[in-house]
């Protein structure tokens, strides 16, 4: 049994006792915490009414859990606005519809089907920062109760948020849904059981995209690990090959990281999902330029012709944004931290190599539909199959690993011990410890994971070959402290 406190929410599998996993008296305990936090953050005049959306994915757990989170938030007075099965960006959106003070959504993500998470939102739809989740997890740790009294007590509504969502990101001037149509593609969609198979298939059929589906029920039984990883998507490439199709689109239970699949069935993959909307969205913008004599600054206006992305994604990213005269910024891993970087640094486009988009023109949350809507409309304009657009972006490979590690003084030990080897290459220490090996564009980054009790490492370079040496000299360095 597992429970994980964190930037990225409460997160722990089902069932075992309250402390150790995520039981109902810990799904109550830390409901009540963020309904305390979100009070003292918004406070309100007497009588005014405090309402929070809440969404869930198609877990097994969704039903039990949605009925504890729910019960706790009216118990505290606060109206609820339940938005049923809901990805995890539609929920953020729908907590900006509804001028909401918050939103909780029940998801573990690419977690197991044994896992279930409360993750936190705030008025805009985003997620709280380190410090504010510190303070939930300190006022949920001292167990101080007191609900309301019977009048007093909050109001259930439920309501449907997948269309409001769609007609957000279809009316993005960076879509052009017309385009798409004229193009008449076909794709294979795997939505792992989950929330996908509900939103997904209605993007494509308002773009006129024929859509075969590939574990599509939302019934919560993952018919694979719910990883987006190419190892995990061996179903959807032969869909993908067996039906011709122009692409294949694979989205995580809550849909907000996105997987492509070429159209020979070869993984696109999940790091070339940002760099590819990325290079159409900038060479948007220097295009425009180009044809009317604007600045680049003045069309991009209010962003900026740059980008970011967290520690462990892919040095793609950051060539694609320099050929269009842009600058990259690096984040810490975490949803929160590269919003927080994007919104420092006025990025046009952002998000995670995990397959992550984060479009803020539309919000800044990462957005599987948006990744999709923006993708076809340039693969609509390339005019060219999904394997030859890849081929145009720069090519590096990722290897990545992870080692299990119950004793946190290890992991620190590992890290200093890293630093010290490599002491003499560019060295990055906000979140765990990267080495850069600019000479050859070449990098390792080994860290905390914020979901597991586990230490990844990444490393990339121009091969498989390269990135395997490099990260097997990493392990081999964490390997003799361990013994």
């Amino acid at each position: 049994m597992t429970l994980i406190k964190s930037i990225s929410g409460i997160r722990g599998t089902i069932g075992g006792a309250p402390g150790t996993s995520l039981t109902p008296l810990d799904i109550v305990k830390f409901t009540y915490a963020y309904c305390e936090k979100m009070k003292e953050r918004r406070p309100k005049a007497e009588g005014e009414r405090y309402k929070v959306v809440v969404g869930k994915d198609s877990r097994l757990s969704g039903d039990m859990v949605e009925q504890l989170v729910c019960g706790t938030l009216v118990s505290c007075g606060v109206d609820v606005v339940k938005a049923g099965f809901a990805s995890t960006p539609t929920t953020e959106m729908a907590v900006v519809f509804e001028e909401a003070d918050g939103g909780i959504i029940l998801t573990a993500s690419h977690n197991p089907k044994q896992w279930n998470a409360l993750k936190l939102l705030n008025e805009k739809g985003e997620f709280l920062n380190a410090e504010e989740g510190a303070a939930i997890l300190e006022c949920a740790e001292k167990e101080e109760f007191t609900f309301a009294d019977v009048d007093s007590l909050g109001d259930i509504e439920e309501k449907d948020f997948t269309d409001e969502h769609l007609d957000a990101v279809l009316a993005l001037p960076a879509v052009d849904a017309e385009a798409v149509r004229n193009a008449h593609f076909k794709v294979a969609l795997d939505a792992v059981n989950s929330v996908g198979g509900i939103i997904m298939p209605r993007l494509l059929e308002r773009l006129g995209v024929e859509c075969v589906c590939v574990n599509c029920e939302p019934t919560g039984e993952f018919a694979h690990n719910p990883e987006p990883l190419p190892s995990n998507l061996v179903e959807l490439s032969e869909a993908v090959v067996a039906n011709n199709a122009d692409l294949g689109i694979s989205v995580d239970p809550d849909v907000d990281r996105l997987a492509l699949i070429c159209e020979n069935g070869q993984p696109f993959g999940e790091e070339y999902t940002l760099v590819s909307v990325a290079d159409y969205l900038l060479s948007r913008v220097y295009n425009e330029a180009l044809q009317t004599g604007k600045s680049m600054e003045e069309i991009a206006a209010p962003y900026q012709m740059t980008t970011s992305s967290n520690l462990s994604s892919s040095r793609a990213l950051r060539d694609v944004t320099e050929q269009y005269g842009g600058e990259y910024y690096a984040a810490a891993v975490g949803e929160v931290n590269v919003t927080t970087k994007m919104k420092e640094c006025g990025c046009l486009i952002g998000g995670e190599g995990n397959g992550g988009v984060i479009y803020p023109a539309l919000h800044y949350g990462r957005d599987a539909m948006v990744g999709v809507a923006l993708f076809l409309t340039n693969l609509a304009y390339k005019k060219m199959k999904v394997s030859e657009l890849l081929a145009t972006y720069p090519q590096y490979v990722i290897a990545k690993n992870k080692i299990e590690l119950s004793d946190s003084a290890l992991i620190d030990r590992i890290l200093e011990e890293v630093k010290t080897v490599y002491a003499a290459e560019d060295i990055n220490t906000i979140d765990g410890v990267k080495i850069s090996f600019e000479s050859r564009k070449e990098w390792v980054h080994l860290r905390r994971s914020n979901t597991e009790p586990i230490i990844r490492i990444y490393a990339e370079a121009a091969t498989k070959e390269a990135a395997d040496a490099l990260a097997q000299q990493i392990i081999d360095i964490a390997e003799s402290i361990i013994k």
